[in-house]
């Protein structure tokens, strides 16, 4: 039996057919994972699309079960119908690879980039900036031309994440990068190599002077203030330089060597640049000679302590000292702290050599009073690692307890940046040491980015005006307003005040007016050893013996401490 023709069915068993495939293959793509497992897929959908198809021809009386006879056209279109579907399979399993590879190359490339790029900056990484100069190395090579490699260390980085945090020092490293993009030319690549460092590529230079300018339009950009939140920051930068083909002929070599420059920078000339000469690198060397050095000099007992006297203004009596370390080096003779407690800090030997310290200055003093000696206290200087410890007041008083001493033989110098770097913790640490009798000052007062508010909120016993104010404090009358603001501003929260680098008598005679309670310097003695410093104390012996019980009573406001949120 013959029936009518309703094309429209057909054309929609068509439409059935191609959706069906389309979605088969984008859920064979996303839900399996072998071509295997797609081609069943696929086959399943087609064999649905093509029953569809006959269904529809069914439906409208082209096919019926029992009737051979199917008109020419009809079956035309029947096949028309099958090779469309197919088609249209092929088309989605073509789609579905096609979406599947832009997918996973886009994935690629996400990777790809975040493998190359620094994730604070954007800048490139290491890894973008080798594959850049290898490429910059061989176009100097073929066109016969220059390059130079710069090395740049954020000179104050550090001081400025313990004083107003990581986020100051991030937001602080964003704008950096952001002026030296404005002032490098656009063959120049910037890349940030480490937390504090970064690298300039400059190429196609004629001559080092061309390197010279780069660096000197480097530094104009960044004299310029940074400002985080209300806090004014005048970060430096110090830069070493190597050039191509003069000092290497390898991205490796030039930047060992652009290194070793910096490095001679930040001792020699900080906040400027220098370029490599053959003597920086006997210069690197000796650095890690000495940082080798240094960790066995504990242990083999070349460390020692010298004693800077701090003297009673009203009185010019010896009641203290602050302890100094010095390396006693067996063939480079005695060393310098400025020569290798920058080490010590780079490296974290600071923590257990400031716990020698400690120990040793506890020994000392035990030594003193079993020989007869008036009673001295002794203060010791802690880095910001080591306040930073979680153990600092157990170590402190398992130093107190090995010397059988009180906690008010000792003094704890911390700088400024090393309590506000974490007010919450400091304030507690700060409790913890005060309430065990420990004294507390607060060194190099008046240099960091704080609050004032610290004063009155920490357990404090004394603040240490710097030297940098008492060097020219006869002769710069901003330094003696300083001055005389801090001691006023001290007295008014009942602290002492030390004012250090003392040098001559007009210096004492002003401080003396001004009320200052303790000076230490020149003046009076450069840092002895523990038997001079001793000797120094007899000859000063005051009228009144100072007692124990003088030495153990703090200053503190400990009483009046409240744990309140430090601003």
């Amino acid at each position: 039996m013959q029936g009518t023709y309703n094309p429209w069915l057909v054309y929609l068993s068509i439409a059935v057919a191609i959706v069906v495939c389309y979605t088969a293959s984008n859920l064979a793509a996303r839900v399996y994972g072998t071509w295997l497992r797609r081609g069943i897929a696929w086959f399943g959908s087609g064999v649905l699309a093509l029953s569809v198809g006959i269904w529809a021809m069914r439906h409208a009386g082209v096919y019926r079960p029992g009737v051979v006879s199917v008109p020419t056209d009809d079956r035309m279109l029947l096949m028309a119908s099958i090779v469309v579907a197919i088609l249209a399979s092929c088309a989605a399993l073509w789609l579905s690879f096609r979406l599947r590879r832009d997918r996973d190359d886009a994935i690629d490339a996400h990777v790809r980039n975040s493998n190359r790029c620094d994730s604070l900056t954007g800048l490139p990484n290491r890894v973008a900036l080798v594959a850049a100069a290898e490429q910059a190395l061989a176009d100097a090579r073929r066109r016969d031309t220059q390059l130079a490699v710069m090395v740049l260390d954020v000179d104050r980085l550090k001081a400025i994440n313990d004083s107003l945090g990581h986020q100051a020092g991030d937001e602080l490293l964003l704008e950096l990068s952001q002026r030296l993009r404005s002032v490098l030319r656009h063959n120049d690549t910037l890349a940030r190599l480490a937390s504090d460092e970064f690298t300039i590529l400059a190429t196609e230079l004629r001559s080092a002077r061309d390197a010279e300018t780069v660096a000197e339009k480097v530094l104009e950009a960044l004299h310029q203030k940074f400002t985080s939140g209300t806090v004014d920051v005048h970060p430096s930068v110090s830069i070493g330089i190597s050039t191509f083909p003069m000092d290497g002929d390898s991205f490796d070599v030039l930047l060992r060597r652009a290194n070793a420059a910096m490095r001679y920078t930040k001792d020699s000339a900080r906040g400027g640049y220098r370029f490599y000469a053959a003597e920086m690198s006997s210069f690197t060397d000796d650095r890690l000679a000495m940082e080798s050095e240094l960790r066995r000099a504990i242990e083999m007992g070349e460390m020692e302590l010298h004693y800077q006297p701090k003297v009673d203004i009203p009185t010019d009596r010896v009641r203290s000292a602050e302890a100094l370390i010095r390396w006693r080096h067996p063939t480079r003779g005695l060393i310098s702290p400025l020569t290798f407690i920058p080490i010590a800090e780079e490296t974290g030997l600071i923590v257990p050599l400031g716990e020698w310290v400690l120990r040793a200055a506890c020994r000392q003093i035990r030594s003193w009073l079993d020989a007869g000696l008036s009673p001295v206290r002794v203060a010791v200087n802690l880095s910001a690692k080591q306040f930073r410890q979680a153990d600092l007041a157990a170590m402190v008083k398992s130093a107190l307890e090995e010397s059988r001493l009180e906690p008010g033989s000792i003094e704890l110098e911390l700088t400024e940046s090393a309590v506000m770097h974490n007010p919450e913790a400091s304030a507690a640490t700060l409790a913890t040491l005060s309430a065990m009798g420990v004294h507390i000052s607060i060194d190099d007062f008046g240099t960091g980015y704080s609050s004032l508010s610290y004063l009155r909120r920490f357990p404090l016993d004394k603040l240490k005006i710097d030297r940098s104010f008492i060097r020219d404090l006869m002769k710069n009358s901003d330094d003696a307003s300083i001055v005389k603001a801090i001691i006023s501003l001290a007295h008014n929260l009942r602290l002492r005040v030390v004012a250090e680098g003392v040098e001559s008598s007009d210096q004492l005679e002003f401080l003396r007016q001004l009320g200052c309670d303790q000076y230490q310097g020149f003046y009076c003695s450069p840092a002895v050893p523990a038997d001079d410093f001793a000797n120094l104390v007899r000859r000063m012996r005051p009228e009144r013996e100072f007692t124990e019980a003088d030495m153990l009573r703090t200053q503190s406001r400990l009483s009046a401490f409240t744990p309140e949120p430090v601003a």
